[in-house]
């Protein structure tokens, strides 16, 4: 058979699969169980997709009788192994982690013991596995709290027997010598220093004690002396732990030569595990979203009652009743917005995507029939960094439906034609409609178009559908009755929600093509749907005008009209001058460059003009044609002024300048 790829990654995306996914990998225990859940796939072969699904059956079932199955996590278990296998020597903590996966192979051989008495299959896994009792009680029993048991053997508590009791000679000796030697000594206890045993001796009497200095106080008035005596028992010591390593040693050696001898049998009980923990992770997904095995068949057809969505609360969502196939290859879903169209195309694609990889449906019960691809077009799909608009984004991807569809595919299109002209729109949607009966292909689309209605009316093996709302309420009722076609409620909704008659008519005129709504006969609506339409226009004649809002005048900003620099300021303007905040009196107004000359108290200085604020002008301070000389020259200015007027002076001026 040709290589066929079922389910590509953005349909699984769109139809929200690896949420699917997520939720049963948090179900398993093992490592490799749930690398083979994010692998998950769909069977195209029809036996393989039946045992799937008869062993998530019985592990729901056992699940349900038993309780939880008790698998363990098998951490660093392969790698335990792995080291044994190599003649490498176990730890004591690696053993015991050995013991811990024997004890839980017990109890799920138990477990699956249990199950036998309901005549199933899956509890005959029990066969594959061995708890290897004998080595489990031997590693429970000279193993204990991550170290090697004194009972171990004979010699190791032995061994440790009379390491305590030389330790405890050490220390009596260290306690007799201070004793006797009490004002040599600078604390009454003995202490212990680089892993000796020592007697804190005052410094001035270090020679006074036979030993060696292993240490010294941070002031150095105190050595840190080991006698003599306790470094000869100290010698017997080292000896007596080279002993105790040495049986240590030996002991966990033969512990794991024990486990290594059973490898292979440890490797049937790990992948055992892992395949009960894949197994019974499906069985728990089922039971967390009421799911029920489907029926599987090849003859085209899918049926599903009281079917939901499995990411959605069941205890609000509204069951869903579908079914195609008998002659019918193609459903049309319409309806109102938020009407529950697009959960519909998913929970139908969802499940059967879900069965095809051996999981239980969320219906009551279902027909699902085996199809090589699932094919889906749901969401705007817009990419702005591939420049994809709406529309660019759906056709693309109907055009690659197209492509991949045959008589064996299920299809699934939301808003088939949307994002473009409304008219051109909808001959495309019928185009590719045409298109997927030719196919053979399974398929469900959802639409607004009126047009569309009128053809799944006419167009043999195409059926209507619609999702059912509440006028009255404005709610949606999430129910899809297949045979009739539905409307968007758009009117119904725009009338209840306040909209004046006058704009009704408009809307209606403009969607259908005049008043006489029963005289036009291309408009899309049957004779009772323009009946109702006509009635609820004409209920809505009271209506006739908008009520306006009184709203707040745009504030307008007060144009500033600026004068030129050299108007800024005027010769005799009384200005401050920042940031001193002096006053002064303009002797020059603003040049090309923006500076001015300002007159203070005791002299005359230059400024930016930036720096400088009107305080008075000049007009309202003296009188017209006013001799500003007065202020800005000195009385011999004047004077020689006075005398130039009448003949030239020598230095005059220089100084004015």
């Amino acid at each position: 058979m040709k290589e066929i790829y079922f389910c590509d990654t953005p349909s699984a995306k769109m139809l929200e699969f690896d949420k699917i996914i997520e939720q049963l990998t948090e179900l398993a225990c093992t490592q490799k169980a749930k690398r083979q859940l994010r692998e998950l796939s769909p069977s195209i072969s029809e036996r393989e997709v039946k045992a799937l699904l008869r062993t998530t059956t019985e592990a729901k079932f056992m699940l349900e009788k038993c309780g939880t199955a008790p698998i363990s996590a098998l951490e660093g278990i392969s790698e335990i192994m792995e080291t044994a296998g190599k003649g490498g020597c176990l730890t004591p903590d690696q053993l015991e982690k050995a013991a811990v996966t024997l004890t839980a192979v017990r109890r799920l051989k138990d477990y699956l013991i249990r199950g036998k008495a309901y005549e199933l299959s899956l509890p005959y896994y029990e066969e594959n596995l061995d708890s290897l009792d004998g080595i489990r009680e031997e590693i429970n029993e000279k193993i204990r709290s991550g170290r090697v048991d004194d009972y171990a053997s004979r010699l190791l508590k032995s061994l440790r027997e009379a390491i305590d009791r030389t330790q405890a000679k050490m220390k009596e000796k260290a306690d007799s010598l201070i004793r006797s030697n009490k004002e040599c000594m600078s604390d009454s206890f003995c202490t212990t220093r680089n892993g000796r045993i020592c007697i804190p001796v005052k410094k001035e009497y270090k020679f006074r004690i036979s030993g060696s200095v292993i240490d010294k106080s941070s002031t150095g008035n105190t050595l840190f002396i080991e006698p003599a005596a306790v470094a000869k028992l100290n010698q017997e010591l080292a000896e007596l732990r080279i002993d105790e390593e040495n049986e240590e040693r030996r002991i966990l050696y033969c512990l794991t030569a024990a486990l290594a001898d059973k490898a292979e049998i440890m490797d049937r009980n790990i992948s055992t595990v892992e395949k009960l923990d894949f197994v019974f992770a499906k069985g728990k997904f089922s039971i967390s979203c009421g799911g029920a095995e489907p029926e599987i068949n090849t003859e085209r057809r899918i049926r599903i009652v009281d079917g939901r969505h499995p990411l959605m609360d069941k205890n609000i969502c509204v069951p869903l009743q579908f079914e195609i196939g008998n002659g019918v290859n193609g459903v049309i879903i319409t309806g109102p917005n938020t009407g529950g169209k697009t959960v519909a195309l998913k929970t139908v694609a969802l499940n059967c995507l879900m069965a095809q990889c051996g999981l239980h449906v969320s219906c009551g019960e279902a027909q699902i029939c085996m199809s090589n691809r699932i094919l889906c077009d749901i969401g705007d799909g817009q990419n702005l960094s591939e420049n994809l608009s709406t529309f660019s984004a759906h056709i693309t991807n109907a055009l690659d439906i197209l492509k991949k569809a045959d008589q064996e595919s299920l299809v699934v299109m939301d808003e088939l034609g949307s994002g473009t002209d409304p008219a051109e729109g909808m001959g495309i949607a019928i185009a590719i409609l045409k298109e997927l009966k030719r196919s053979g292909a399974l398929y469900l689309v959802t639409t607004h178009y009126p047009e569309i209605k009128v053809y799944a009316e006419k167009e043999e093996g195409v059926v209507n559908a619609r999702m059912t709302f509440d006028r009255e309420s404005l709610k949606p009722l999430y129910q899809m009755i297949i045979g009739q076609a539905g409307e968007s409620c758009a009117l119904y909704i725009a009338k209840k929600l306040g909209m004046p008659g006058r704009m009704l008519r408009e809307a209606a005129a403009s969607a259908y093509g005049g008043e006489g709504l029963r005289q036009d006969k291309g408009n899309g609506l049957s004779d009772k749907e323009k009946a109702e339409l006509e009635e609820m226009l004409s209920d809505a004649q009271g209506q006739e005008g908008l009520t306006k809002q009184r709203n707040p005048s745009v504030r307008r900003e007060k144009k500033k009209e600026y004068k030129p620099l050299s108007e800024k300021f005027s010769r005799g303007d009384s200005v401050m001058i920042f940031p001193d905040k002096k006053i002064g009196i303009v002797c020059e107004p603003v040049n090309e460059k923006g500076v001015l000359r300002v007159q203070l108290r005791d002299k005359k200085i230059y400024i930016n003009h930036k720096r400088v604020k009107l305080h008075v002008a000049a007009e309202e301070l003296y009188p017209e044609d006013y001799d500003f000389s007065i202020v800005f020259d000195s009385v011999e200015q004047r004077k020689m002024r006075h005398k130039m007027e009448r003949r030239y002076v020598e230095g005059m001026l220089e100084a004015e300048q």
